[in-house]
Parts: structure tokens; sequence; C-alpha cells
């Protein structure tokens, strides 16, 4: 699915805003309906370590935020989405640029909202990679999303 103009522009407010630019990544597509994002992590002077290779830290933050904020675009401001929990875990040493894509599919939404009627709140987990142009996985992210309905109250958080 194409980028429309909101997306475009999400796209340009997002790479912005210093908090993430400062990652040194850029999002490089942001689907219409925000069901697909892709991030770059170049490996540059910003986002190079001591030995050479890319910058775990970079890594992370290239990462952190867009599963939160794609589900927030989706589900909409009738429902409260946070980070909750992250891991990471590290495969490769990153010698070149990365590429993350990052997708969530009706089905997902479907039992979101299906599992929302039954309970206050609910936990999901994504995964994600960094992989390089070969497609080789040199980073493989876990987040943990806490989802409630806006106004509903959870003791469980």
């Amino acid at each position: 699915m194409p980028e429309s103009f909101k997306t475009r522009l999400a796209r340009w407010g997002f790479n912005l805003f210093p908090a993430y630019c400062s990652t040194g990544a850029r999002v490089i597509y942001i689907s219409d309906d925000w069901r697909e994002v892709r991030v770059r992590l170049p490996l540059t002077w910003r986002t190079r370590n001591y030995v050479g290779t890319i910058f775990g830290g970079s890594m992370y933050a290239a990462v952190d935020p867009i599963y939160m904020l794609m589900l927030i675009k989706i589900l909409g401001p009738r429902y409260v989405v946070w980070d909750k929990a992250a891991s990471i875990r590290f495969r490769k040493p990153g010698r070149a640029d990365l590429d993350a894509r990052f997708t969530i599919s009706s089905d997902e939404t479907d039992l979101i909202h299906q599992e929302l009627e039954r309970h206050p709140s609910l936990d999901r987990t994504y995964h994600v990679d960094l992989v390089d142009a070969a497609g080789v996985v040199h980073a493989s992210f876990e987040k943990v999303l806490y989802i409630r309905k806006a106004g509903a109250q959870d003791s469980h958080q």
C-alpha cells in the first residue's frame, strides 16, 4: 500500500523529531493505514561505536517507539497503548546499513478488539529484526505493549 500525503507528513515529522532523529535512524515508509512501517539505520559517524559497528543503543532506539505508535494510529483515540517491556538479542555486529519492517495485520487488531471485550486490558508481544541488505539478521527485538480501552480502569498494569 502506498504512503498517503498524511503518512508522508507523519514520516517527515517523525524524522525531524529530536528524540528520534538523534538515534541516527530514519523512518523511510509508513503505509496509508499505518499497518506497515519501515525504518533504516545507516552505519555513519553518528551511529558507529568504538569498534566501528552500529551502536546497540542506536539499534534499540531505532525500533523502540514504532509498534506503539502504529497501534495508537490504527486503534484510534478510544484505546490506550503503552510500551510495557522490551528485550534485544544482538546476533551479529552491524557493519552495514540495517533495515526493519514492522507490520500489524487486520487479524491482529480484530483479536485485540475481541480480547478487550472480555478483559479490561491485555499485553501483546511483537517481534522485529534489524537486517542487512542480504536479509541477515543483526539484532532481534521483542516489544510487549499494554493495551486497554480509554477510560477503562485496570489495576494490573
